[in-house]
């Protein structure tokens, strides 16, 4: 790498060199002070000041305090890169037990007609949200206990991030709708992938999560576009409490009740129905 033809990469001297021969070999875009110890033998002051000189030269950016992602040498000294988001996101939480979810999960399995322009991540640890090189990575925190139902995603041919999988993806929006456009567009992602649903995991998943508004939701969207079968329902029915929510949470208090369901309707079936139809 250092007798690359590219100018600014000739004379970054033999330390960085190493650093970014051993990363490439590894197809590893992002790293740590951790990494460049291990590469270049540096204590964390001198990789520090090395990785600034990298800075100015544009061959890495900094994305947060101790993590770096390498800039691609054909981008020249450009120092607006913003790398791929999904690993951005897994180098962002560090050593914190994470995977992507809500939207960001929503536009991987292909459950949303319209791009999505934050990154959101779930993680077992309180994190800050951040916004990096135009993108706003927002960090939801969840119990540990609720980890569960995730898949990996390859981004790349050797790296991997950690998604929820296509049903823990239903159950995680209608937790959290707000986070996914509302429950209409949740309704919208389950149908437009209802036939690869697994509508017991569907169900184990939301019982195992103990949320009751999740159990009264999934059960009335199951019914209402007729995915399963009267016998999936049934222990989504017998986990019922008296209390009533809103379908959509995020919406005003309106709208009549089911009581089979437990549920504010304040969305209209037929309005949920036209999902099957656009």
């Amino acid at each position: 790498m250092a007798t690359n033809d590219n100018p600014h990469l000739r004379t970054i001297g033999p330390r960085m060199a190493q650093l970014l021969n051993a990363l490439h070999d590894r197809s590893q875009t992002t790293f740590t002070l951790l990494d460049v110890k291990g590469i270049t033998g540096l204590e964390p002051a001198l990789g520090s000041s090395l990785l600034n000189k990298a800075i100015r030269r544009g061959l890495v950016s900094r994305l947060k305090g101790g993590v770096y992602m390498v800039i691609p040498a054909e981008l020249g000294s450009t120092v607006d890169y913003g790398g791929n988001p999904y690993l951005i996101a897994r180098s962002l939480a560090g050593n914190a037990a994470c995977y992507l979810s809500y939207a960001t999960a929503m536009e991987i399995h292909r459950m949303v007609t319209q791009p999505q322009f934050v990154i959101f991540v779930a993680t077992t640890k309180r994190l800050r949200n951040r916004i990096v090189k135009g993108t706003e990575f927002r960090f939801i925190s969840i119990k540990s206990e609720h980890f569960f139902g995730t898949t990996r995603h390859w981004v790349t041919k050797q790296e991997p991030v950690e998604i929820s999988d296509l049903e823990r993806t239903v159950i995680d929006g209608l937790h959290h709708p707000e986070y996914c456009g509302g429950v209409t567009d949740v309704a919208k992602g389950l149908w437009m992938r209802h036939q690869d649903m697994n509508v017991a995991k569907l169900v184990e998943y939301a019982l195992r999560l103990k949320v009751g508004a999740v159990t009264r939701r999934l059960g009335f969207l199951l019914e209402l576009y007729h995915i399963g079968s009267e016998q999936d329902l049934k222990p989504l029915q017998k986990a019922l409490t008296a209390t009533y929510v809103r379908l959509d949470p995020i919406l005003p208090k309106e709208g009549r009740h089911s009581a089979r369901w437990r549920l504010q309707l304040n969305i209209s079936p037929d309005e949920l129905e036209a999902v099957r139809a656009a």
